[in-house]
């Protein structure tokens, strides 16, 4: 899950990592009243989507720009007007763009050096790692792919936490003056006590800034959480905005499924997510491309498999459909009957092909055998994957 800069910068403020002071506006006149509360002639609006690259991109009405500096709250009022309601389309988009609801008013400060600062899992060791640079504002992809040797990376124990020694060297090694290095230090501890109290998966700090004044700031926060840990912080599931997410994505997570959609047009729907991938290799290495990535899991019903079809009718470009399935603790005849029992309610109308394996094998496939309907079976994934994409094809 995901969360708004403004959201995040919230979360930020509760652990006392220092940021600059601003507030979400979802109308101009509010964000006139916002800016005017700020009490300063330096103030920064930016557009509220779940994406990067704002400062770049452009409005579908020909404003440019998700970031702009003014000077009073009139200004910011204009701004906000131009911004909210509007879609702005920038790199990470795409060219459909992401619809602007709300824009967040802050106090724009004067830098003196940008950093980049994250923490997130590392996948490796199942512990948290702080990534960090000496180039801040910028993709930190980019840096790695140019300049591997200033990337900094710090591994931290999570059963003794982040520790002070940690925070010095961290600092010394960014480039912070002595004088400078609590200030550092005391961030990013707090950046710390957020991802884990948090159960954050990353929380990327882009940039981070010394100011002129010798202040160290949070200036602008991506967050992403383990859904796994949510259960524990509803306070966290009810900053979620749906309408930032892909509405397959969001009919998936209803009904306890998963799914990631994709650019080609072969739906898959598996379970488990080897054999996602797997199911996925394979129709790539018969020409083919797949549309989604949909895991109905261990033990999916019926109805789940109902749900899965239609998410995968959902999409426009699925031109055929390849169901792989291999029955462990779920049943391969309780498939087979959510397969038929779903292409009735859906009324298909695009090539389906069904490999099952496993528990119960033999009565779901001969469920499908004898149930008349235009399904494609097959006994092993190579041959399900070439049909699939000759299918395709064709359609």
């Amino acid at each position: 899950m995901n969360i708004h800069e403004y959201q995040a910068k919230e979360l930020l403020t509760k652990f006392g990592a220092d940021n600059p002071r601003g507030s979400v506006a979802r109308t101009a006149a509010e964000a006139e009243k916002a800016a005017h509360d700020l009490g300063t002639d330096s103030i920064v609006v930016k557009a509220q989507i779940h994406a990067g690259g704002r400062g770049k991109g452009a409005f579908t009405n020909g404003f440019q720009g998700g970031v702009h500096l003014c000077k009073t709250a009139g200004e910011a009022r204009d701004i906000a007007d131009k911004m909210i309601g509007q879609t702005l389309v920038t790199h990470q988009t795409g060219p459909e763009g992401r619809l602007v609801n709300q824009v967040l008013v802050a106090e724009s400060v004067e830098i003196e050096k940008e950093f980049y600062f994250a923490i997130l899992m590392d996948r490796a060791t199942g512990a948290p790692v702080i990534v960090a640079s000496r180039e801040g504002g910028m993709d930190i992809e980019e840096v790695a792919a140019r300049s591997p040797e200033k990337i900094l990376r710090e591994a931290v124990d999570p059963a003794f936490g982040l520790q002070s020694y940690q925070t010095r060297k961290l600092a010394k090694d960014l480039g912070f003056a002595p004088g400078q290095m609590r200030a550092a230090g005391k961030l990013f501890a707090a950046l710390y006590r957020c991802f884990i109290s948090s159960d954050c998966s990353m929380v990327e700090i882009n940039p981070l800034v010394l100011t002129k004044s010798g202040g160290v700031l949070a200036l602008d926060a991506k967050f992403s959480f383990d859904d796994n840990a949510l259960f524990r912080h509803p306070d966290i599931v009810a900053l979620r905005d749906i309408g930032e997410e892909d509405p397959r994505e969001v009919a998936a997570s209803e009904h306890h499924l998963s799914y990631i959609g994709l650019d080609g047009n072969i739906g898959c729907m598996v379970n488990g997510a080897g054999l996602a991938m797997a199911t996925m290799d394979i129709i790539k290495h018969h020409g083919g491309d797949p549309a989604n990535f949909l895991d109905v899991g261990g033990g999916a019903s019926e109805e789940q498999v109902t749900e899965a079809f239609k998410i995968l009718l959902s999409d426009a470009k699925v031109k055929a459909i390849l169901v792989n399935i291999f029955g462990g603790i779920m049943r391969c005849d309780v498939i087979a009957q959510g397969i038929l029992n779903a292409v009735k309610s859906v009324k298909l109308g695009i090539p389906l092909v069904v490999r099952l394996e496993g528990t119960n094998v033999e009565p779901g496939r001969k469920l499908l055998a004898d149930s008349g309907l235009p399904i494609v079976t097959a006994t092993d994934l190579d041959t399900a994957a070439s049909k699939i994409v000759k299918l395709a094809a064709k359609t």
